[in-house]
């Protein structure tokens, strides 16, 4: 009914959180000339999974007019109910995605890191024995 509220509200706030750290890392940019994504360009990852999810979720409740254009926008805000029963969905389902999609994020930002890592390491290599 209203699961893809719960990961909508995790990306509005990372996407807050990313505008100010790219401000903040573009203000602070040190050219280092190393390879190293920063963590602006990692949290865009996070966002464009979870408006993606979200989004699709949304168009998925709409089509089976679970959410309508008009007040109260969600149908099980009408009946006390049904309010309870898509609180309770929101509260576990939305938050289980929510969570699993941010663990899918934190393992890609984790290989990224070693990746960068490995590259980093064995350009010095290179350009120590050149």
């Amino acid at each position: 009914m209203a699961c893809f509220i719960v990961p909508a509200t995790e990306a509005i706030v990372t996407t807050v959180i990313q505008k100010v750290a790219a401000k903040k890392e573009s203000a602070d940019n040190k050219k280092s000339g190393e390879l190293k994504l920063s963590f602006a360009d990692k949290l865009k990852w996070l966002n464009g999974m979870l408006w993606g999810g979200s989004g699709l979720l949304a168009f998925e409740h709409v089509w089976h007019g679970e959410v309508t254009p008009f007040f109260p926008f969600l149908t099980a805000a009408n009946d006390p109910a049904d309010t309870a029963e898509m609180l309770h969905e929101m509260a576990t389902s939305g938050s289980a995605m929510a969570i699993l999609v941010t663990v899918v994020w934190a393992g890609l930002v984790i290989v990224s890191n070693k990746i960068t890592a490995s590259d980093n390491k064995s350009e010095k290599k290179a350009g120590a024995t050149a």
